[in-house]
């Protein structure tokens, strides 16, 4: 699945794309998702999570910054950085602690936080195509 361009044709698509995407991601990482508004990362998270078997609601942390989930011993932690005013709040709120856990990070906005962030394990980014979504995904060389 690693370095390919998906097409997805809706938000059941996406869902199941997010589930086919946690059977392959290692236990631990950091994934960044890229994409204008309403591109899909969010649903694309809610379908990686509920693959995982998370049963509650799964929503955009706009505000919060981070929402932790831990599923079956897995840690997964989901930032939305839309909003962040600026980079240097990450060390603030100890992004690093996130960073060096083992715990799988999937960061969305990642651009708001340029400098900030180590390195990408992979890298999504979501376009619209048509009627439907363009995945590029790339992997850490």
């Amino acid at each position: 699945m690693l370095n390919n361009t998906f097409y997805i044709e809706n938000e059941a698509a996406m869902m199941a794309f997010g589930g086919r995407l946690a059977d392959e991601l290692p236990e631990g990482g950091i994934v960044l998702l890229k994409g204008n508004l309403g591109a899909g990362k969010t649903t694309l998270v809610r379908g990686l999570l509920r693959h995982l078997g998370h049963e509650g609601n799964v929503k955009s942390p706009t505000y919060t910054l981070v929402e932790p989930y831990l599923l079956n011993d897995r840690t997964i932690y989901h930032f939305d950085l839309y909003r962040l005013g600026d980079p240097e709040e990450l060390e603030y709120m100890g992004g690093r602690d996130y960073w060096e856990s083992n715990a799988l990070c999937l960061i969305e906005w990642p651009d708001q936080a340029k400098g900030y962030l180590p390195e990408a394990d992979l890298t999504l980014e979501i376009s619209y195509q048509e009627t439907g979504r363009k995945i590029d995904i790339t992997h850490k060389k």
